[in-house]
């Protein structure tokens, strides 16, 4: 008897979603808790799973399609499937294709969701197509070795194209990039945002981290980086400048006596927003770890929207990707953000004479309604001074 498979039950704050990826196709064997579709929504990406063990007999929602909370998808039958069966007959066609003289058929490689996070990080390293890729794995996956080998083959004559041809490729905005758009605007269109920028000496930061970074990661389990050091630098700031910890609702304005950190994160369907929440009470291996844990599931799309709701506060490093420097779009109805930037060596003066530091800019958006010139530059150089003596971080001075 068929049991149906339901979307499910989205939050409130989640008008309806997307059906993105079925993963299972109807016949085809699937085991209990295996996933069998991704619904894309505006925040974030949700799986569906299998029931049971059993196979789909019917998908009453295809790719493309827009579901609501809880709405059938698709039709699901209990009870063992050989999974032989798709293997013997693919092999019987190749048979009569090879009889008849035609090529055999040749299993393509899975789309990249399917793949293993490792496959998937060496794909996007790499910057190949999982779709250029023979897979060598059970039911056509990828391996890594697959990729290394696709990697160094010769480089495939590229097709003729007329001269003068100019291509276009068109292809639908995702929900998540269309909502980050849609905020992104609206920051810049209800905000009296501006910026304010600064520079920090980074060398004692990486004196410190140098000489330790061994020891914390035995210690903790956790690579020691710059990002513990700013969520703690920044969180001490915000304490001494709480209209920087503050949002706008109507005509109030809400002070959080709490501080929940979002730290932007890039990932293949758009910018995320993970949050730490109450950083004040966390160490910096417990923020390495969170921070770590969320960029892992960033990547592979499986951040909750609990995980990235609320926030007082967010930092953004585009130093990742080089940028020297940049102007931050604010995280409505944050009334702040703070930019990280790429390290840069740079001739500075240091007490009368000129050194080559390792020098960072920092810059602050920030909402001018509920945040004065005065309260952006002293938030900003408090977090210079912090990281300048990361001593006064440890030792709470």
């Amino acid at each position: 008897m068929a049991t149906e498979i339901k979307a499910p039950v989205f939050p409130e704050s989640v008008a309806d979603g997307t059906i993105a990826t079925w993963h299972k196709q109807v016949g085809e064997a699937v085991a209990r808790d295996e996933v069998i579709c991704d619904i894309e929504t505006d925040k974030v990406v949700l799986e569906v799973v299998a029931p049971a063990d059993g196979s789909l007999v019917a998908i009453v929602k295809n790719e493309g399609d827009t579901v609501l909370s809880a709405e059938v998808i698709a039709q699901f039958e209990e009870g063992a499937v050989s999974a032989a069966a798709p293997a013997q007959a693919q092999v019987e066609q190749s048979a009569a294709q090879a009889q008849a003289g035609a090529a055999p058929v040749v299993e393509r490689a899975q789309p990249v969701q399917d793949q293993s996070p490792a496959v998937r990080k060496a794909l996007s390293e790499t910057g190949i197509n999982a779709a250029d890729v023979a897979g060598t794995g059970r039911g056509g996956r990828i391996t890594k070795e697959d990729v290394s080998n696709h990697q160094t083959k010769p480089a495939a004559t590229p097709l003729s194209v007329a001269v003068g041809e100019r291509i276009e490729k068109r292809v639908p905005m995702t929900r998540l990039r269309k909502r980050v758009a849609e905020r992104l605007l609206a920051a810049s269109q209800t905000t009296a945002m501006l910026t304010t920028f600064n520079e920090v000496n980074m060398k004692p930061v990486m004196e410190m981290r140098k000489q330790y970074k061994d020891m914390f990661e035995k210690r903790h389990g956790a690579r020691l980086g710059f990002m513990s050091f700013f969520v703690k630098a920044c969180t001490e700031a915000l304490k001494r400048y709480p209209a920087v910890n503050a949002s706008i609702d109507g005509d109030d304005i809400v002070y959080h006596g709490f501080y929940d950190i979002g730290v932007a994160v890039s990932s293949d369907r758009g910018l995320v927003v993970p949050v730490l929440r109450d950083t004040d009470r966390m160490n910096y291996a417990e923020v390495e770890n969170g921070i770590g844990a969320y960029a892992a599931k960033a990547r592979e799309g499986k951040l909750s929207i609990e995980e990235m709701t609320g926030g007082t506060f967010t930092i953004t490093n585009g130093g990742t990707f080089g940028s020297l420097l940049s102007t931050p779009i604010l995280n409505p109805p944050q009334t702040a953000i703070l930019g990280m930037h790429k390290i840069q060596e740079r001739p500075m003066a240091v007490n009368g004479q000129v050194e080559i530091l390792p020098m960072m800019y920092l810059a602050l958006s920030y909402d001018h309604r509920l945040i004065d010139g005065k309260e952006a530059v002293g938030f900003l150089v408090t977090i210079k001074e912090l990281l300048e003596e990361p001593a006064k971080l440890i030792l709470d001075l």
